[in-house]
């Protein structure tokens, strides 16, 4: 992102990552990451496996520590050695891989024991929201549930249902359906085009290049852990301008998906 389009991007900011570098060991994984996400944007983050993509979002509510640089949400300085980081991560609602419930609790306790402790909402107050958000995920009749009586994709819906109810300002979503069976992953992706639609600030890691060409506001390919090529999806992924976006492209984009072929 260069010119006027950074600046803008820069001023409504919800997101914004500078100069962020992030080792371990000798990996030196993020290797000076700038990057912006406006309040409303949806990003989808492509890019093989070992580009950092995942790291980027960890960092993003320092569950992974940088080396060097700056994060900041909603305005507020994540980095900074002297922030209420419990207070900022309030901010931010992540989902993982993993579902991460907790299996000895409903699902309906899974969605309200961390605003009961941390919000310190009542009991009925946290039933109130987490019952409106299993509707807004389709599993309203699942409140009485335990993990290991739902598939796969409930228990990720029931995990979104969870952030949400914490009522965060971004969401960041980290491969969300890469452990799902093929024919649960729709659903998931359902809840999460309807959060788009409402305008939900999306940081969304993917695989899925069909809901990043139909959803995601701007789409960024990182390789190397840098931020090689990034913009609509229209020109990251139907007409990218670098050799290596291109060649990541043809391995992992189905060609009916496309509208055409990529330039080469």
């Amino acid at each position: 992102m260069t010119g006027n389009a950074a600046e803008r991007s820069r001023d409504s900011a919800v997101i914004e990552v500078r100069a962020l570098h992030k080792s371990f060991g000798a990996n030196h994984v993020l290797r000076g990451i700038d990057f912006a996400v406006s309040r409303g944007e949806v990003v989808c983050v492509i890019g093989p496996s070992g580009s950092g993509k995942s790291t980027l979002l960890r960092c993003i509510n320092l569950l992974e520590e940088p080396q060097s640089g700056q994060v900041f949400v909603g305005g507020v300085e994540l980095t900074d050695p002297d922030v209420d980081i419990d207070a900022a991560r309030r901010r931010i609602g992540m989902v993982f891989q993993s579902f991460n419930l907790f299996p000895h609790l409903t699902v309906l306790e899974n969605l309200t024991i961390a605003q009961r402790r941390v919000l310190r909402r009542s009991r009925q107050q946290a039933e109130q929201v987490a019952r409106g958000n299993l509707v807004k995920v389709g599993l309203s009749e699942k409140a009485g549930a335990y993990p290991a009586q739902l598939s796969g994709g409930q228990q990720q819906r029931a995990a979104i249902a969870r952030s949400l109810s914490m009522g965060p300002e971004v969401m960041l979503f980290d491969e969300p359906t890469s452990a799902l069976d093929p024919e649960l992953v729709g659903d998931v992706l359902a809840v999460m085009r309807d959060l788009a639609a409402e305008g939900m600030t999306m940081m969304v890691v993917t695989h899925e290049m069909s809901f990043a060409r139909e959803v995601a506001n701007r789409v960024v390919f990182m390789d190397g852990g840098v931020v090689v090529e990034e913009g609509s999806p229209e020109q990251v992924i139907a007409a990218p301008r670098h050799e290596r976006t291109r060649s990541f492209l043809s391995r992992v984009l189905d060609p009916a998906a496309a509208e055409g072929p990529a330039e080469r």
